[in-house]
Parts: structure tokens; C-alpha cells; sequence
């Protein structure tokens, strides 16, 4: 009962409810479903309520019940999705936070959803059992004394098997395709017992690393880079205090250099990082002392010598880094600032893709400044207002991964239709070289596998003194445990060479991740080569090869 009084203390409203379940079969699919909106109605719990079906039928329709669960015989180790439609009374709005806590009385976010008085606003989260007995209960973020109804709760347990299933089912339908190849003779006769040989020349999904300049002269860093990855991005050398550190004095030597060793290793995706950073402690102290018309100068000559400098290089530009948790330019030239930017910069190079860019997303909902609500919003208010908007930066530094929360997360984000990248992932140097490889592991697979992600970069450009946060390899470039993960991961998500011969109606089929193939095709004395183009899509690519 201890947990009870603690949810007395926080003012909560109604009784707590307390059950039990034992033992789950096979379960249902993941239900990806998520709402951005608030509204007059809530839906229908997904799952049909999961193991809290008993009480959702004791409260149907919009039925206002108690916001706390005692929950017992928890399977320690299973992942849980939790789920709600909050309305809260007493204020206009509020960060309501789904909060658990386990038996040695810790408590830790796991879902948030930004409610209002009048309508229903959806809570997605979840969270990894570590205890059988915890209380999940919803609290509002200051504690406030308003009163959280919910409706249509639902928890769904899933075993680690029944997760990693629905992972290979999401790569196999988002990326990998059916592939069926078609050899005939000049008269159109389908040919049987042809050889067909399917080696795969290059990966559509961009995965890739932070570089420094330190890998320049490095060859064999260079060597080690450009054989694993099809994407960079330069992790210090673009930003304005590096290329600008005094009024004037541009400096762009660095950032050219790397710049053409990307492209002369034939790396197709450039990542621009960044234009501005909200966060005044990374802003030129030069820039720091300016305002009024004297900064806003200073604003659009960066965008100008930036961006007419490398029009068409970058195929995506970090517009305005970490705005959630900061706001210099803002705080001084006004709450349009950084729609002004994003305009600039669309203007300047129209054919980039434009992204904010913001830490403490997907790695946690206990921080009140970028919760998964706070982005929608801040997206939508841009968006709302006429300015470009074009893509999801999630930075995706991680200490210990809560992924069903990061699923949740992704799954409400995914509902405003834009690209998502995870632009720099790294797990704590706080954690022993096994343990960021284990969390590595499941970010790269949750990551991988979600329909809504376009790209992931690491944040592990290697330095004489190590990394960031985390490091892939030794100095001599030898792998550390994470790095045994990304090379068994990039190898995972390839297709291997496949051959094999037509069958009796001429064809040979196979399931190809995407992305460019040659094709050889022999028939006798005759062979032919070929080149393939795998893009997503639901339906067998067919490929017809007269030889």
C-alpha cells in the first residue's frame, strides 16, 4: 500500500485499481496507431484495453476513472505499451506525465501527453517491467491540483520474441522488397536453369557517422569510414563559432577539406550541421554581445555566406539546433526568429532538406522542454505559419533506452507526415564498453525497423582523446564492442550475394533490401549484366532479362 499513499500525496483523484494476470500467449501485432490532435470523443483503447480490458468494460465510452494502477505479477524483462485519452479540469492545460513506480519506491516517466480541459488528448508510452509489482499512475508535471480523467486505458505486455518479430516484419514490408527476375530468349521464350547471380552494389537507407577533421591524412580511418558507411556529417566544423570566430574572419578551409574527401570516397548523403544553435554557450562570444539590427546582420550574413558557399552540397541543413531547450536568437529578435531563418535558408538553397533538430525526444519523457507534445506543437506552429518545414531531427543520446517509450514516441510523431532522422546517436561514456553496446543494439534495431525513419548517423567521430560520448573503435581502429554491433548490424541489413538458376517458368525471385544491384544473367555460352534499381513498394518487382 505504500505506493498508494504516495499517489495520495500528489493529489490524485479516485481509487486505485488493482489486479493481477498471469501468463500471455502469442498476443497480438504492435498497433502503431497514435493521435497528435485533441478531441471531443477519445477512441476505442487499442488492444481492446490489454491486460486492463476488465476495467476499461467497467467504464466504457468516456466514463472518467481513477488515473492510478496497482499493477502485480509484472514479468520482469517483458516491454509494456501503455496507452490513455486524458482531459484534465481545473486548468486550461497541462503536461500530464504516466509515471511508474516499482517496489523499491523509484519512480520514472514513461509516456506524456500535453492535455486540455474540454477535449481528449492521446497518451502513448511504455516501459521495460524491472520489478513484478509497480503502481502506474499519471500525475500532472507541476503538481498541480487538477483534476487527470482518462478513458480507453489500455497495457499490452510483449515478450522480447514477439518485439523483434514485429522489428523483421517492419524491415521486411519498409526495407526490403520482393524481387523477381525474368530471363528469356530474343523470341520471348522463358528460359529454364538459367544462372542468375544478385550482388548488391549499394544501400538506399543512409547510415552513417560524425566526422572531424582529425580523419583528414588518416588514411586508413578514411578506408575504415567509407567501407561501412553511406552517409556523414561533420561534427564541429560547420557550425558558425568554427567558421566564423570573429566578425568577418571566415574560415571555411576545414569544412571544404572534408567536404571533398566525402565526395571523392562517393559517400551520396551529406548531413549540414548546423546553421544556428539556439544554446548561447556554442554561439560565437562575438555574436553573444550583439542585438537589435546589429545581430539580425550578423544572422543573415551567415545564411548567406553559408549557404551560397555550399548550395546543393548538403542534402539536409540543421536549421536551428536544440530550440526546445533554448532560444538566444529568439529571446532577441523576436518570437519569429527562427521561421525567419527556416525561410532564409529554403530560399538559399531550395532543393536542401530542412530540419530542427533537439536532444531529450525519444531518450526520455521526463524533460519537460522537448517532450513528444511540445515538438508536435513547436512543428505545427511553423508549419501553420506558411514556413518550410521538412524534416525531424531526433539526436537520440541515450543513457539506459526506455524502447517501448521510443517506439511510442516515434509513433506520434510519425502522424505529422515528415521524414525523421535520428542525427547522433551515441549511448553514455558513463557505461562500460558492454553495456553501450547492448543499448547500441536495441536503439539501432527500434531505429532500423520503425517505418518513420529515413536515416540514422552516429555521433562517433574518433579524436586522439576518444569520442563525445562513445566511440566505435580504438585509435588504431581496431572495434570496441559497439562497433562489433554496427559492423554485424550493417551486414544484417544487406543482401548477401545471392545465385541461384530460373525455374521452369524462366524467373528467379528473392527478397532484396533496397537499394542499387548488378545483375548477371547466363544462359549457355551467352551472359548478360544488368543493373537494378530496388525502391520501396508493395508489389514483387519484376525484372525481364533477354539474353
Amino acid at each position: 500500500m505504500q505506493g498508494y499513499y504516495y499517489l495520495l500525496l500528489f493529489g490524485f483523484l479516485g481509487l486505485c485499481t488493482n489486479f493481477s494476470f498471469g501468463e500471455y500467449g502469442d498476443g497480438p501485432r504492435y498497433d502503431s496507431t497514435a493521435y497528435t490532435e485533441c478531441k471531443l470523443y477519445p477512441e476505442a483503447p487499442l488492444y481492446n484495453g490489454g491486460i486492463l480490458a476488465k476495467e476499461v468494460s467497467k467504464h466504457p465510452g468516456t466514463q472518467v476513472y481513477s488515473p492510478a494502477y496497482v499493477l502485480r505479477n509484472l514479468t520482469k524483462g517483458a516491454k509494456y505499451t501503455f496507452s490513455c485519452w486524458v482531459r484534465i479540469k481545473g486548468a486550461g492545460t497541462a503536461r500530464v506525465m504516466a509515471r511508474l513506480l516499482t517496489d523499491n519506491s523509484t519512480d520514472k516517466c514513461v509516456g506524456t501527453v500535453s492535455a486540455q480541459s474540454g477535449c481528449w488528448s492521446f497518451l502513448k508510452g511504455g516501459f521495460v517491467a524491472t520489478e513484478s509489482n509497480s503502481v502506474l499512475f499519471l500525475q500532472d508535471s507541476q503538481q498541480r491540483d487538477i483534476e487527470i480523467s482518462i478513458a480507453s486505458a489500455s497495457l499490452q505486455p510483449f515478450t522480447d520474441e514477439q518485439w523483434r518479430m514485429h522489428q523483421e516484419d517492419n524491415i521486411r514490408s519498409k526495407r526490403q522488397r520482393r524481387v523477381a527476375v525474368h530471363i528469356s530468349d530474343a523470341m520471348g521464350r522463358r528460359l529454364q536453369g538459367a544462372i542468375v547471380t544478385i550482388e548488391q552494389k549499394s544501400k538506399a537507407f543512409p547510415f552513417g557517422s560524425a566526422i572531424a577533421k582529425t580523419i583528414l591524412g588518416n588514411q586508413p580511418y578514411e578506408d575504415w569510414f567509407a567501407e561501412r558507411f553511406n552517409a556523414a556529417v561533420f561534427e564541429n566544423e560547420l557550425k558558425w563559432y568554427a567558421t566564423e570566430p570573429e566578425p568577418g574572419k571566415l574560415n571555411y578551409s576545414l569544412p571544404d577539406q572534408l567536404l571533398r574527401l566525402v565526395r571523392s570516397r562517393g559517400i551520396p548523403t551529406i548531413r549540414g550541421h548546423n546553421i544556428f544553435w539556439e544554446d548561447p554557450v556554442y554561439t560565437p562570444s562575438w555574436v553573444r554581445n550583439l542585438s537589435g539590427n546589429a545581430l539580425l546582420q550578423a544572422v543573415n550574413s551567415r545564411i548567406q555566406s553559408l549557404m551560397s558557399r555550399y548550395k546543393g552540397e548538403f542534402v539536409h541543413w540543421d536549421v536551428s539546433n536544440e530550440m526546445l531547450h533554448f532560444d538566444f536568437y529568439e529571446s532577441r529578435l523576436g518570437p519569429n526568429a527562427t521561421a525567419y531563418f527556416f525561410e532564409t535558408a529554403k530560399r538559399s538553397d531550395p532543393w536542401a532538406t530542412l530540419f530542427m533538430n533537439d536532444f531529450n525526444v525519444v531518450e526520455t519523457c521526463g524533460d519537460e522542454n522537448s517532450t513528444v507534445d511540445v515538438y508536435v506543437s513547436r512543428l505545427r506552429e511553423l508549419m501553420d505559419g506558411g514556413y518550410v518545414m521538412d524534416g525531424i531531427g531526433l539526436e537520440a543520446h541515450f543513457t539506459r533506452p526506455n524502447v517501448p517509450l521510443m517506439r511510442s514516441i516515434l509513433d506520434k510523431l510519425a502522424t505529422l507526415g515528415l521524414p525523421i532522422w535520428l542525427t547522433e546517436v551515441d549511448i553514455s561514456k558513463t557505461l562500460d564498453h558492454e553495456t553501450q553496446a547492448t543499448y547500441l543494439e536495441e536503439v539501432l534495431r527500434e531505429g532500423f525497423s520503425h517505418p518513420s525513419i529515413n536515416g540514422i548517423m552516429l555521433w562517433t567521430a574518433l579524436h586522439p582523446n576518444g569520442c563525445y560520448q562513445m566511440c566505435l573503435t580504438d585509435n588504431n581502429l581496431h572495434n570496441l564492442p559497439t562497433g562489433v554491433v554496427v559492423d554485424k548490424l550493417l551486414k544484417e541489413w544487406e543482401t548477401k550475394e545471392v545465385k541461384g538458376l530460373t525455374g521452369d517458368r524462366g524467373s528467379f525471385d528473392f527478397q532484396a533490401f533496397l537499394g542499387e544491384y548488378k545483375v548477371i544473367a547466363t544462359f549457355g555460352a551467352k551472359t548478360v549484366e544488368s543493373s537494378l534499381s530496388v525502391c520501396q513498394g508493395d508489389e514483387t518487382l519484376h525484372m525481364i532479362i533477354p539474353i
